[in-house]
């Protein structure tokens, strides 16, 4: 599957397909941090395996049958931050399972479970991101004059 394929299969939708955003946002710490994105790197589906791990989303296809030459489907994507809350860790925010990867029984849970294991960690043992309350709003003094033009 090309990366124009990917692009507008995301975009247009996929009947069955089950999107969650992780809230509050899963952090991955340094040390799994590497770990995973070392493994992810290992399992490319370019060279064979079931990963695309990119800066912004990790994408899990399917497997191969043995000897075959048929491209990949898409199971799920997980949307992923790159250097925050620190430099060093990664903010998992947005989970999409495919209609196809729903058919075969993965779930928001399994497919972040599967890349974080390569980081000894799952979904619900990520430390989570500190959700701070919104700003107060902005609200003008009586005593300020308004600016003329």
């Amino acid at each position: 599957m090309t990366m124009l394929e990917l692009l507008v299969s995301e975009a247009l939708g996929d009947e069955g397909a089950v999107t969650e955003v992780i809230r509050p946002a899963a952090i991955i710490p340094e040390a799994a941090t590497r770990s995973i994105l070392l493994e992810l790197t290992l399992r490319d589906v370019r060279t064979g395996g079931v990963w695309l791990a990119e800066p912004t989303v990790w994408r899990r296809f399917s497997e191969r049958p043995h000897g075959s030459t048929a491209d990949p489907e898409l199971i799920g994507s997980i949307q992923v931050a790159y250097g925050t809350p620190t430099r060093y860790e990664i903010t998992v925010y947005r989970v999409t399972v495919t209609g196809l990867g729903t058919e075969r029984g993965w779930t928001v849970g399994t497919l972040c479970d599967e890349a974080l294991q390569y980081g000894g960690l799952t979904l619900a043992e990520c430390p989570r991101a500190e959700l701070n309350p919104p700003p107060r709003p902005l609200r003008m003094s009586r005593s300020v004059a308004p600016v003329a033009d």
